[in-house]
């Protein structure tokens, strides 16, 4: 893969994963009832912002360097991901009352959303 094409899955993904993360952030909140607040929007897209490309360029450079199962490679990418968001999440989060199921949830709607995204436009 070029460095051009590495950008452009870097922000496909990232774009995506904060589009697919913003929707289940507002699903959360009218299914949990509670009030969402501006805080805890801008910081679930800061904090893809954050995982997303260091998750998305490991899973690269392991993917063309090694010969690992794809599975192998992404597992533990994303317990990475689910931990590192649900520990900012429990630190800076206002009304994210349960951060690591959020964050677990979150990641697994976008991750298979990604999926789905991916089979439909990128034949992958």
């Amino acid at each position: 893969m070029d460095n051009n094409a590495l950008l452009i899955a870097l922000a496909i993904s990232l774009g995506l994963t904060i589009v697919f993360e913003l929707v289940f952030f507002f699903i959360f909140f009218l299914f949990a009832k509670e009030k969402w607040n501006r805080k805890d929007l801008l910081l679930v897209i800061l904090v893809n912002t954050l995982t997303n490309p260091v998750v998305v360029l490991l899973y690269w450079i392991a993917f063309y360097n090694t010969n690992w199962n794809t599975v192998l490679i992404k597992i533990p990418l994303e317990i990475f991901a689910v931990l590192t968001e649900g520990f900012i999440y429990k630190k800076k989060a206002e009304n994210i009352k349960h951060p690591f199921i959020f964050s677990l949830a979150a990641n697994a709607v976008s991750f298979t959303l990604g999926i789905v995204v991916s089979s439909l436009f990128f034949n992958t």
